[in-house]
């Protein structure tokens, strides 16, 4: 058993979650692989259960009834995380958005370099996006001023879902007090750690958009982002 677990969770992966699993596993370091599975039609969780004979102790999978949001499949994850003896916890995407080589920097950034947090960052050393069209990198970019604008958070790229959470963060915010599900969710989670005074590190990474399977991007999404992110500010969150 490793001492640190990669959530991907999945809906429609099938062209990727093969790949992504066998490039996780073949990492110098050892990592354990968790997928959340929202009920995907295309057979994603099928394929990852074939995957279990060859990682019978490393992969695992956690299948749920419907599709219920990016957020609430990471906290189911989190708590999966808790209840074993991992003391770092990453989230990473299964479209190679994020590149699974970048793990250890995010793993040394925590483990070796004394962060609680560290996020694989996009916009902490210029603007790190390839195959992304320009309104869409704007779009993120700006999205990331204005979240650290409206809260004072001293992170580039708020809306990141490339992060290692050390067991403690985890267990110190209180997850079901998670309001958001979509990309207000990876910010609330990084305002709440901040604001328990958890050291964030920023990482760059190299985010590429996927190349196989469609977008989860959604106008909704952006909304909660963006108004979420004054009700944040305006109403404080929980403890």
């Amino acid at each position: 058993m490793s001492n640190t677990l990669v959530i991907i969770p999945t809906y429609n992966e099938k062209e990727n979650i093969e790949a992504i699993v066998r490039a996780t596993f073949s990492q110098e370091k050892l990592f354990d692989v968790l997928i959340v599975d929202d009920n995907s039609p295309d057979g994603t969780a099928a394929i990852v259960e074939s995957l279990q004979n060859d990682f019978p102790n490393q992969l695992f999978l956690e299948k749920r009834k419907g599709k219920n949001g990016l957020g609430t499949a990471y906290i189911h994850g989190f708590k999966w995380a808790l209840n074993r003896n991992y003391e770092y916890i990453i989230e990473m995407d299964a479209d190679f958005s994020h590149n699974p080589n970048d793990l250890i920097k995010l793993y040394n950034a925590c483990a070796k370099n004394g962060a609680d947090v560290s996020v694989g960052s996009r916009y902490s050393v210029g603007v790190n996006v390839v195959n992304w069209p320009m309104h869409r990198v704007l779009l993120s970019y700006f999205a990331s001023k204005y979240v650290r604008f409206i809260t004072g958070i001293p992170v580039h790229d708020t809306t990141a879902g490339f992060v290692c959470w050390t067991r403690k963060v985890l267990e110190t915010i209180q997850l079901d007090k998670i309001r958001f599900v979509g990309y207000a969710f990876q910010i609330e989670m990084k305002y709440k750690a901040w604001k328990h005074q958890f050291k964030i590190k920023e990482v760059s990474v190299i985010f590429t958009d996927r190349t196989l399977g469609e977008s989860k991007m959604s106008g909704g999404i952006v909304s909660e982002a963006l108004f979420g992110v004054i009700k944040m500010r305006l109403k404080g969150l929980p403890k």
